[in-house]
């Protein structure tokens, strides 16, 4: 797979997050107010911080957590949100990108884009004027690694020293990991089947942030190679939107790349289990994982709103 696209265009007179390089020197902060948003709610103290913001959230793709933790998490921020879909917009009957960015900038303090093309979301920041921020693409999902750092937080305290593995499809989660874990001090592995890995241009650019952290990256195509000792666990669905034409093969080519207990029980002592859902119980892992004492799936859920929240005040604020 080579997309052979860019992860960031230069923002024009607003700050972007197309990919997790538009986070470097951030994360943390946005972690530190995300814990603090979700400690502020549970004492009943949240602020308005977002009061007289409108976002606009538009989807060229289906989406669960993305749209509803978007949405609550804006109005609990005291902010306006409104859904833009292709399928009840001009967008679906082929208005162009440019003019839609123009337009949605006048509308709005920021624009959350889910798009099946990085290239559509380089576009839609090129001609945005207001904070352009990426809700998935096919090449990265850096909004999902936020709440996956949060949740780990929670879960193992810092993270810097810690060992981060993903198995299976080097896709847009695999490509987030990777850019995203040095930007914590995480060390990174992903095992994928041949023919499966990530980008090379995005593992290139991975590993000059590892160099420049101090971590480790490592490829293989063994799974058991890439878990030993792993502090966290993550897989994603092999048939993602888009591949349903090849899930047969698919599925033979992904054999021996499911992570059941087996395979955890060769993890770190007290090791996380994360999955972006929707899962595949029996595919890419099993129910007992899945929903057994070391997966913390649900928690990465409702973490998405957090980090959005946080990543929100952050551009906007």
């Amino acid at each position: 797979m080579s997309l052979a696209v860019a992860t960031t265009v230069p923002p024009a007179t607003a700050p972007h997050v197309l990919g997790m390089a538009d986070l470097d020197g951030h994360v943390h902060a946005i972690l530190e107010k995300a814990h603090e948003l979700k400690a502020q709610a549970a004492a009943g103290a949240l602020p308005p911080l977002l009061a007289g913001k409108t976002v606009l959230v538009v989807f060229e793709r289906n989406s669960t957590r993305t749209r509803i933790s978007f949405e609550v998490g804006i109005q609990k921020l005291g902010g306006v949100c409104s859904i833009l879909d292709a399928a009840t917009s001009q967008l679906g009957r082929g208005e162009s990108i440019e003019d839609t960015a123009a337009v949605l900038s006048r509308y709005a303090d920021a624009i959350v884009y889910r798009s099946s093309s990085h290239a559509n979301l380089q576009e839609m920041a090129e001609h945005a004027t207001v904070p352009v921020v990426n809700a998935l693409t096919d090449l990265e999902h850096p909004c999902q690694v936020l709440a996956d750092w949060m949740t780990l937080e929670e879960h193992l305290g810092p993270l810097a020293g810690k060992t981060f593995t993903y198995v299976g499809d080097g896709n847009n989660m695999a490509h987030s990991y990777l850019l995203g874990a040095p930007l914590v001090g995480m060390d990174v592995r992903v095992a994928a089947p041949p023919g499966y890995g990530p980008d090379w241009g995005v593992v290139e650019q991975a590993e000059a942030l590892a160099v420049r952290a101090g971590t480790d990256l490592l490829l293989t195509e063994r799974p058991g190679e890439a878990v030993a000792g792993a502090h966290a666990v993550a897989t994603d669905t092999w048939i993602s939107m888009g591949d349903e034409a090849e899930e047969a093969q698919r599925l033979a080519d992904f054999a021996g790349y499911r992570v059941d207990d087996a395979l955890m029980d060769q993890a770190a002592p007290g090791a996380r289990f994360l999955h972006c859902l929707p899962g595949h119980w029996g595919h890419e892992a099993t129910h007992a994982v899945a929903h057994g004492p070391r997966s913390v799936i649900h928690d990465q859920a409702e973490n998405r709103m957090w980090v959005q929240m946080a990543l929100l005040v952050h551009l906007l604020t």
